[in-house]
């Protein structure tokens, strides 16, 4: 398993915690195993191996910060977060890439789904 921690930062504040987990048979070999930013960013890495995914599941929640996302993300004791886990998986049905995203509370997230 290959994994990749980032820190984002808006206007030198961090504002999410971005931890990316791909499986070896993807990641190793590729810009996605060292670690520094994948120019043109990962997903365009993985079109450009053969992966794009088909199917996205996100499992949303909210919960009090741990002491390392409220120092990581400089919120006060008590401080609450939204966290978003996110698996990618292949037409076939293989995991490409799970995500979990960590944010400060107050944030909104939109999503726009095709009607069946």
């Amino acid at each position: 398993m290959v994994v990749r921690r980032r820190l984002i930062l808006l206007d030198d504040r961090p504002v999410e915690l971005a931890d990316s987990y791909y499986p070896l048979a993807v990641a190793s070999g590729t810009a996605l195993a060292e670690p520094r930013k994948v120019p043109g960013g990962a997903v365009t890495l993985l079109a450009e191996l053969g992966y794009t995914g088909a199917e996205v599941v996100e499992d949303v929640s909210a919960d009090l910060a741990s002491a390392e996302e409220r120092e990581r993300l400089q919120l006060p004791e008590g401080g609450a977060v939204l966290r978003l886990l996110r698996l990618t998986r292949t037409a076939d049905g293989a995991p490409m890439e799970a995500s979990l995203m960590v944010m400060p509370g107050g944030r909104r997230l939109t999503y726009r789904l095709p009607s069946v």
